[in-house]
C-alpha cells in the first residue's frame, strides 16, 4: 500500500477549493483551536489564523500535498508558520496521516485596524467556500467562531485587492452582508 501524501487543515480561504488545486479535499474538524482576524507587518491587509483555544472546534477542509512538496503552499501563506495537527484533526483518513495547518506567531499578531482592514473579497472567498462545504448552518458557525471582528471591513468587491478572489453569485452576497450586517461592522469604501 501507497503511503499517503501529508495534508494540510485549511479554515480560511483554502476552505474555498476555488482558490487551489489541490488533491482529496474533504471536511475535517480542528479541535482546541478558533479562527481570528489579525494583522501582522508582513501583510497590508487584516486575515485570518488560528489561535489556542481548548473547549473550541472548528470546521475546515484537508487536502493532500503531493510528493509532501510545501514549497508552493507555504509561499501561499508566507505570513505563517507551518504546525504538526494531526492529533487535533477529526477526519475520514487513516489515523496516521500527517496533517499540518498554518498559523500566524502570536509575537507577530497586531490587531486590524483602519490602516490593516479585513478585504471584503477576501471575506467573500471565506465565505463561499463554507458555504459549499458546510452549507448556511457552516457559514454560521464561521461568523459565531472567528474572533477580531473590530478590524473594519474595506468594500474592495468592485475591483477585489485579494489575488484569488472568486465572483460570488447574488445570494452569496447577500449572506456575507446578512451577517456582516448582524456584527454592526465599520464598511470602509
Amino acid at each position: 500500500m501507497t503511503p499517503l501524501p501529508p495534508y494540510f487543515f485549511g479554515y480560511g480561504s483554502l476552505v474555498n477549493t476555488a482558490t487551489h488545486d489541490y488533491l482529496d479535499p474533504q471536511p475535517a474538524r480542528l479541535s482546541g483551536w478558533r479562527r481570528r482576524w489579525c494583522h501582522t507587518a508582513l501583510r497590508d491587509v487584516a486575515f485570518l489564523t488560528v489561535e489556542p483555544a481548548p473547549e473550541v472546534e472548528i470546521d475546515g477542509v484537508i487536502a493532500a500535498v503531493p510528493n509532501a512538496d510545501w514549497q508552493a503552499l507555504d509561499a501561499r501563506e508566507f505570513a505563517y508558520d507551518r504546525l504538526p495537527a494531526d492529533h487535533q484533526i477529526r477526519h475520514s483518513l487513516p489515523d496516521h496521516t500527517e496533517i499540518s495547518l498554518y498559523a500566524v506567531p502570536p509575537e507577530a499578531q497586531t490587531q486590524g485596524s483602519d490602516r490593516h482592514p479585513i478585504l471584503l473579497s477576501y471575506l467573500d472567498v471565506v465565505v463561499q467556500g463554507h458555504l459549499q462545504v458546510f452549507g448556511a448552518a457552516g457559514v454560521e458557525a464561521f461568523f459565531a467562531s472567528t474572533r477580531g471582528w473590530e478590524a473594519p471591513i474595506l468594500n474592495d468587491r468592485q475591483q477585489p485587492r485579494y489575488p484569488r478572489h472568486q465572483v460570488l453569485s447574488a445570494s452569496e452576497q447577500r449572506l456575507v452582508d446578512h451577517h456582516l450586517s448582524q456584527l454592526n461592522l465599520q464598511i470602509l469604501s
